[in-house]
């Protein structure tokens, strides 16, 4: 069982509702919060019965894993993100 919400809904808080398909939105100022936009990636996980959201980065090209990791790094997502599609 997933549990999309707590019970108590605090100051600061949005309701949103899921989609046939499983899907919601991020309220605007969640995603202004965190600097979330079109096409970044997201890690969701439960814990203590809840859906935590995290805002992952992607390295820049030459950063530690170098620019040839980069690519691969992007091909595999991309292609992951393809079969979501």
């Amino acid at each position: 069982m997933i549990v999309l919400f707590s019970t108590t809904i605090l100051k600061d808080s949005y309701l949103v509702k899921v989609t046939r398909k499983g899907q919601i939105t991020i309220p605007q100022p969640l995603r202004a919060a965190l600097n979330i936009g079109e096409g970044d990636f997201l890690v969701l996980r439960v814990e203590g019965g809840r859906i935590v959201v995290e805002k992952v980065g992607i390295p820049e090209p030459g950063e530690p894993v170098g620019v040839e990791e980069y690519e691969e790094i992007i091909a595999e997502l991309e292609e992951v993100r393809g079969k979501w599609r």
